[in-house]
């Protein structure tokens, strides 16, 4: 029988005869469920940071053209309220500023979109992914998931590629054909440290943007191609500072954007701000 579906059979006396009356019978539950069912698929979750987020990465830009702006870290215990762990301390992000990005929320945002060589930082919120370096080991006090790059790991910036935004191992003797790649260890010293930003991963969308990271600044006044910098010294201990256990997360926004949307995103309070414990990071 199909469930969704009842069909009962009912005597009814008329006249001294008895008719047979079929009766379509379908609870009101059921009624709902296939009107539900018939609906275009909807996001279950609302834009914002997961509840099982306990670590929280924010940064803040003066405005969307802001090249420079702060970083902050943020930790809580699970249902519990944000509470600043350092920061804040400078950063660099795209030398043309910031665009919406796609991620845990900001994909659907009205307004500029990240784009492949666009010169802008993606904003919203996003999972952190994993670190990549060139040491055998995560400095010390690391706990987190690590790879160690060689000449073969590099990230496919091309939006021609299947492997569009993933991290993939070639043969560095024989590259691929016709697709662009970026090396992960040319043996620039921005790219010791690298930390995944996970924008425009679940699926890649060609065009929308690739290898986003945390890496090592060039320079004080040295913007990137979309990605957040800084000084050697705070990016080591932002790697020791995260735990894949804690699901962390980064938040990027213009101030202005942060105002409207720190309630509904789940982020921390601005007071929160203001009360921002010593640029260290506390472990």
């Amino acid at each position: 029988m199909n469930e969704s579906w009842h069909v009962g059979v009912a005597d009814v006396q008329t006249g001294g005869e008895t008719i047979k009356m079929h009766s379509f019978l379908m609870p009101m539950w059921r009624c709902l469920a296939v009107f539900l069912l018939s609906l275009p698929c909807v996001h279950l979750h609302a834009d914002g940071v997961p509840d099982d987020c306990t670590q929280l990465i924010v940064g803040i830009a003066p405005t969307w053209n802001s090249m420079r702006g702060e970083l902050r870290l943020f930790e809580r215990a699970h249902g519990g309220d944000w509470s600043a762990g350092a920061g804040p301390f400078p950063v660099l992000f795209g030398k043309n500023g910031l665009a919406w990005g796609t991620g845990l929320a900001g994909q659907n945002e009205p307004g500029l979109r990240k784009k492949e060589r666009d010169g802008r930082a993606p904003a919203g919120v996003f999972e952190i992914g994993q670190i990549f370096g060139y040491e055998a080991h995560l400095p010390p006090g690391g706990d987190y998931p690590y790879h160690q790059v060689t000449e073969a790991d590099v990230w496919s910036d091309d939006p021609r590629s299947p492997n569009y935004n993933r991290h993939i191992v070639i043969d560095p003797k024989n590259p691929p054909d016709n697709y662009t790649h970026e090396k992960m260890r040319s043996g620039d010293f921005a790219y010791h440290w690298l930390i995944e930003i996970r924008h425009n991963s679940d699926p890649p969308v060609p065009g929308s943007g690739s290898a986003i990271f945390f890496h090592i600044r060039r320079g004080v006044n040295r913007p990137t191609t979309g990605c957040t910098t800084m000084a050697q010294e705070n990016l080591v201990n932002l790697i020791t500072w995260l735990r894949a256990k804690r699901h962390p997360c980064y938040a990027l926004l213009p101030a202005n954007e942060y105002d409207k949307k720190w309630r509904s995103w789940n982020l921390p309070v601005p007071d929160a701000f203001r009360r921002s414990a010593p640029a260290s990071l506390a472990r």
